[in-house]
């Protein structure tokens, strides 16, 4: 077998092996936005038992908040097709 012909074999190989990597980055980069998701609404629905009558401005808070929090998952996923 030439260099050349050895060469490529490497090169496909190395290329299933990155293009496989992008599903375990976005698992990991889901892992933080699951965690801080989760820190937020835990948190406004603490707000929201200590003060009722703050419950709608807390939740649009909370909802602003959860949205910031998944644009770092949405990131994660575009970083994990680029790489």
């Amino acid at each position: 077998m030439s260099v050349a012909l050895q060469a490529a074999d490497v090169l496909a190989q190395s290329e299933t092996t990155i293009s496989g990597l992008g599903a375990v980055g976005y698992g990991l980069a889901a892992i933080g936005p699951g965690i801080g998701i989760g820190i937020v609404v835990g948190k406004a629905i603490e707000g929201m038992a200590r003060q009722p009558e703050m419950a709608g401005q807390l939740r649009t808070t909370m909802f602003l908040g959860i949205a910031f929090t998944e644009a770092l998952a949405l990131i994660g996923i575009v970083a994990g097709f680029i790489f």
